[in-house]
């Protein structure tokens, strides 16, 4: 009985040690995108006002990075990106141009990356509020 005991903890022993394994080396291998933000607040800006913000990002995976798509939530948000693959190591970024026109109040846009990384869609967010058109007094 004793014998049998050893020899089951040790195949679980086993068995354990060969997953963790599998595990760190399927989360290490092909390409991974790591950005220095995930979202970016603009504060206050006035109805018809254009803001851009750039988020950088590097492959910290071992493969290259090939971005295929990126959404947006709605037409007023429009996004740059690297159409080349991202070698591993190398930072890269992706602009995010808003146009505020016909919107008001609190606007947070949410800017989906498709790419082969092992996370398949990666997110960004730019957040902002958006007041009335300045009149010519307040140029």
């Amino acid at each position: 009985m004793k014998t049998l005991i050893v020899f089951v903890f040790g195949v679980f022993t086993i068995y354990g040690a060969v997953a963790q394994e599998v595990a760190a080396s399927e989360s290490t291998s092909g390409p991974s995108m790591a950005f220095s933000e995930s979202q970016f607040d603009f504060g206050d800006i006035h109805q018809g006002d254009k803001v851009e913000h750039v988020f950088k990002f590097e492959n910290v995976g071992n493969e290259p990075l090939i971005i295929t798509n990126v959404q947006t939530t709605c037409g007023c948000t429009a996004p740059v990106w690297p159409r080349d693959p991202i070698a591993p190591g190398q930072t890269s970024e992706i602009k995010v141009v808003f146009n505020s026109t016909g919107k008001m109040g609190r606007q947070h846009k949410v800017v989906t990356i498709v790419s082969n990384a092992t996370t398949a869609q990666n997110k960004v967010a730019i957040i902002t509020n958006i007041l009335p058109k300045k009149t010519e007094n307040q140029k």
